[in-house]
Parts: C-alpha cells; structure tokens; sequence
C-alpha cells in the first residue's frame, strides 16, 4: 500500500490495516496464542523488537502507546504546550529505551486488557484525525511544532505503518510456530 497522500488515504490506510491486524488477532490457531514470540534463530531480525515482544500483548501495549504518545503530544499542543513527541528525556536516538519502559510497565495487562486498550486508543487517533483538515495533516511545517515535517506522517506512523510492523511480526510469529510442528 502507498503511503498515504490525503486525509482520506490516510483514513482508508490506517482502518485497512486495522482491520487485517484485528482478523489476524481473531484467526490464530491456538498453537499461536499459547507459543512464546522467539524470533532467536532468524539472524537477520536483530532490532531490539524481536527479542523484546514475547506475545501478542507486548505488541498491542507497543501500539497503544503510541497511540497515547500522539494524542497527548496534539493536546499539549493544543494548550500552548510546547513538550516534545517523545516522553520526557528521550530523542529519536534514545527511543528504543522509550519502549523498553512501555513494555516493562505493561507486563501485568492482560492480552484482553492489551486488545481493549488499542482498540479504544486507534478509535481516540482516528477521532482526533478527523479534527484537521487535509492542508493542516499534509503541509510540511503547517505547524512549526512539528519540526519540518507534517503531522500527517505522524499518524501514519502510529497508524497504518505501525499495524504493518505488528502483522509482520504476527506473520513471522506464525511462521515458526507452523515450522516447529512440521
């Protein structure tokens, strides 16, 4: 899928993918909810993510939190904050520390609890998208705040790219469990 141009390309990107991971979720074996996430034996997927996510739960908490980190970013904007995207204390370069301490906070939630939570939070995203106008989400520095970019490409990231990366890793997940039972 292109990355999105429009508002409504947006809109259509981020509720696609939405769905496809919601019947991904809906359609695993049993086998695939019971087996730990261990992506180990692939060298070739050393980022931190695939040795940190042990389920489906650390995935869905990953999501929402970036879901949660883009809806208070646009209401501290909103109130003439001028805080960062990032939680205080880290940078684009420190993120991956960001998530470690979104997965270590998140360890006692349920998968049920994780899947209410991003459902509830993707619904909060796509409300607040619906608040600007194309001119204001696709307009480099429209907004000074967002530093040269757009505020567009931020809810493609915690949207429609980031349901991407969890079917992946889904996908990859489901893959070695289908490889151990052969």
């Amino acid at each position: 899928m292109p990355r999105p141009k429009t508002k409504d390309e947006l809109r259509s990107a981020a509720d696609t993918n939405y769905n496809k991971l919601l019947a991904m979720i809906e359609d695993r074996s049993e086998i695939e909810r019971e087996t730990t996430y261990d992506f180990s034996a692939d060298k070739k997927k050393t980022e931190f993510h695939w040795s940190r996510d042990k389920n489906l739960r650390d995935v869905l908490v990953h999501l929402n939190e970036w879901h949660e980190l883009l809806l208070e970013w646009i209401k501290n904007r909103e109130n003439g904050s001028n805080k960062p995207f990032l939680l205080e204390g880290y940078t684009w370069k420190t993120y991956g520390d960001m998530n470690r301490l979104f997965w270590s906070r998140c360890q006692s939630v349920t998968e049920k609890e994780a899947l209410d939570r991003f459902q509830a939070s993707h619904k909060k995203v796509m409300d607040a998208l619906e608040q600007f106008s194309e001119e204001e989400l696709f307009t480099k520095s429209f907004y000074p705040w967002v530093g040269g970019s757009n505020i567009g490409s931020y809810f493609i990231s915690v949207t429609s790219s980031h349901y991407d990366w969890a079917m992946k890793k889904m996908k990859a997940h489901k893959k070695n469990v289908m490889s151990e039972r052969m």
